[in-house]
């Protein structure tokens, strides 16, 4: 299977998961054009109820959702069906949780605001690596990704990430409220 069609014809079902309701409706109406079988859910308990139902070849799950968190969606997603092609959409991407994301068996992790082409480019990818940016990181950024990475390496647990970077709780919940830097 090497064609966007080839991949298309084996099973088209599409789990679409995103909180904004607004953004939700427009990827699914533009991924029900080109060709997929849209089932979609806002919350990660109406996600994974969907999954335990019927598990779909793809997903597109948003990281921050009102009742948790979606890799939680990813987690049970691959434990129904271990082929589903999984892609992470988030307008909070670091790159500790897009590691965890990949380890869940997430195919990609994209950053909001994407489009559905960036989303089926992320889906139906081959494995190819992108090119790499243009422009590096900021310290700014590398600084914040450090704080996320242990953050997640602490299980989100705020008082002991603080302890393991030396960094008073209330800074460091401040630091996380906060988007990531450019």
């Amino acid at each position: 299977m090497s064609t966007v069609e080839d991949l298309l014809a084996a099973d088209r079902s599409l789990l679409l998961v995103d909180d904004d309701k607004a953004f939700l409706t427009r990827l699914e109406r533009a991924m029900q054009k080109r060709g997929f079988d849209v089932r979609i859910a806002d919350t990660v308990a109406g996600a994974v109820a969907a999954v335990n139902q019927e598990a779909p070849a793809y997903a597109v799950v948003d990281l921050r959702l009102e009742d948790g968190n979606g890799l939680d969606v990813i987690n049970a997603l691959h434990l129904k069906r271990g082929d589903a092609r999984a892609v992470v959409l988030t307008g909070y991407g670091n790159i500790a949780t897009a590691v965890t994301a990949v380890k869940l068996g997430a195919v990609d992790y994209l950053s909001k605001p994407a489009d559905a082409d960036d989303v089926i480019n992320a889906l139906l990818s081959t494995g190819q690596a992108p090119e790499p940016p243009e422009n590096p990181m900021s310290a700014d950024r590398v600084r914040w990704e450090h704080i996320q990475r242990v953050y997640e390496l602490c299980d989100r647990n705020v008082s002991e990430t603080a302890r393991r970077l030396n960094m008073h709780r209330r800074t460091l919940q401040r630091i996380l409220a906060k988007r990531a830097p450019k």
